[in-house]
């Protein structure tokens, strides 16, 4: 079942070009630990990049170390994320309803598109929403089993270690999370006497020793990271309204619905259709869903969507945890509303929604034009021939995978701009990071009034940026760009032909 699953969810990974901003910044990083040795900062473009933890960083180095530096082993983070979170669901329900519901459960979820294209997208939303699943589905285990009077405490630490992982995927909401389910679930079912029952000290044992080391590390090598990571990162980005992606409260309401189609208009149905008068349902058809398994995924649902739908900016990654519970909720309202055809009705749904899932890659492999891998064939033979390569006021995500290049790319702007903190963007990132190390960010992030000298000091450049960089810099407009891509332009800039055109080099008169 777990093969399966597995060669389901990555079958179509390699398909297309990396994201741009989010799968090529992640890649990035990944691919930063190989090279430079340094498998405990996260660097982005030689500097310290703690916007997230460590996990997906370390799973997709490993990846790439192992089956090379492909967009397909980029992305088996986020496969093994989606692997985790659909193998626990199939797991707690199978246990506790029966194998029916769960492979019924197991099929509504990875057949999903939301779920499909989340499980081959490389970047940490997927990866923390396996963990969080994980760690539900555990301690849940672990409720119901201490309520049976069966063995539970191996599967409660197993739980806060998940958490401890979450932690190491995404932050605090991996730990946030599967706590607020669990609490909710079981004051809403009258168990709310037992909740402390689940305060372990050797799963908080567990947890410290999964998740606080690198922490700690961390904090000893960069005295701010504390500050930055958890009451930046984690409070002031929650509650601010200043960042990219603001959307209205009930974004994700209908994201949800278009991107589980048909499932989800099949579940509206299976619900409010008017039912007709029935007869008493064969013993071999009916349903064993459990009260307990439908209170916690609906608890699990509304904690996530209504957790993430507070903050104003929103991203679509950010619910993929509510997946797994609307998956079960799927499959449960099928099989209660037509016990002899469910299976029928579920096996249509999923073949529609498989063929959505290959088509949502394969619009996406047409239509999604952002990549920089087609400069590849213009670049290389210039970086082969010692043409330094530069960046331009923007930093180019994915490129540096592409070339598998050595050494970090210098980007040159107005990094004294006051503005510059307040926008959430690239040139951002790589100012927080150049705060924890200063004397790399003085040799990569190179200041606008020191763009003169680098055009004189170099025969020949190759300069990306946007097309607008040619109002700032008017040594992009006397040349046309070699090539133009959708984001960025493409120029190889020849000193002597500037210094023709006006440019004054002291070291070089014209």
């Amino acid at each position: 079942m777990a093969l399966a699953v597995l060669i389901w969810l990555s079958c179509t990974a390699w398909w297309r070009p990396l994201a741009v901003p989010d799968e090529g910044r992640y890649a990035g990083v990944a691919w930063e630990m190989i090279r430079s040795g340094d498998w405990l900062t996260p660097t982005l473009n030689g500097l310290p990049f703690f916007h997230k933890p460590p996990l997906f960083y370390w799973l997709t180095a490993v990846s790439l170390q192992t089956f090379g530096l492909t967009v397909w082993a980029a992305r088996m983070a986020s496969v093994l994320g989606a692997l985790l979170g659909a193998m626990a669901l199939y797991g707690l329900v199978r246990r506790w309803s029966g194998p029916r519901l769960a492979s019924w459960s197991l099929l509504a979820l990875v057949t999903q598109p939301f779920y499909f294209g989340g499980a081959q997208y490389a970047n940490l939303d997927m990866l923390v929403a396996g963990c969080i699943s994980a760690a539900v589905a555990l301690a849940a285990h672990a409720v119901l089993s201490r309520e049976a009077g069966l063995p539970y405490r191996l599967t409660l630490w197993g739980a806060y270690g998940l958490a401890g992982l979450g932690l190491l995927s995404k932050g605090l909401i991996g730990l946030v999370l599967p706590g607020a389910i669990i609490v909710l679930w079981m004051i809403m079912s009258g168990r709310w006497r037992a909740i402390l029952g689940l305060l372990s000290l050797p799963g908080l044992l567990v947890l410290t020793v999964v998740a606080a080391p690198w922490f700690v590390a961390m904090q000893h090598l960069y005295p701010d990271f504390f500050h930055y990571f958890f009451v930046y990162q984690h409070f002031q980005r929650f509650t601010q309204t200043g960042f990219n992606n603001v959307h209205a409260w009930w974004y994700y309401l209908p994201l949800m619905a278009a991107l589980s189609m048909p499932w989800v208009p099949a579940w509206l149905v299976a619900v409010w259709w008017p039912r007709a008068v029935s007869t008493s349902t064969p013993a071999s058809t009916k349903h064993s869903a459990t009260p307990d398994l439908r209170g916690l995924m609906w608890s699990w649902l509304v904690v996530v969507v209504v957790f993430f739908s507070i903050p104003a900016s929103k991203l679509p990654g950010y619910v993929l945890p509510a997946l797994p519970p609307l998956g079960f909720l799927i499959a449960d309202a099928l099989m209660r509303r037509w016990p002899t055809v469910g299976a029928w009705t579920t096996r249509l749904c999923a073949g529609v929604a498989g063929v959505l899932c290959v088509t949502l890659i394969g619009v996406t492999v047409k239509y999604d034009d952002q990549s920089s891998r087609p400069v590849l064939a213009v670049i290389q033979p210039l970086l082969k021939q010692g043409v330094p390569l530069v960046y331009v006021d923007e930093f180019v995500y994915d490129l540096p995978f592409y070339l598998a290049r050595q050494e970090p790319v210098p980007v040159i702007s107005d990094w004294t701009d006051p503005e510059l903190p307040k926008h959430d963007n690239d040139r951002k990132e790589l100012f927080d990071a150049g705060v924890f190390r200063p004397q790399a960010a003085s040799r990569f992030l190179v200041d606008k009034a020191d763009w003169p000298r680098w055009l004189c000091t170099h025969p020949r450049l190759a300069v990306m940026a946007p097309h607008d960089a040619i109002h700032k810099y008017p040594a992009l407009a006397s040349q046309l760009p070699v090539m133009r891509l959708k984001l960025w332009s493409l120029w190889v800039l020849d000193r002597d032909d500037l210094v023709a055109k006006g440019l004054h080099c002291p070291l070089f008169p014209s």
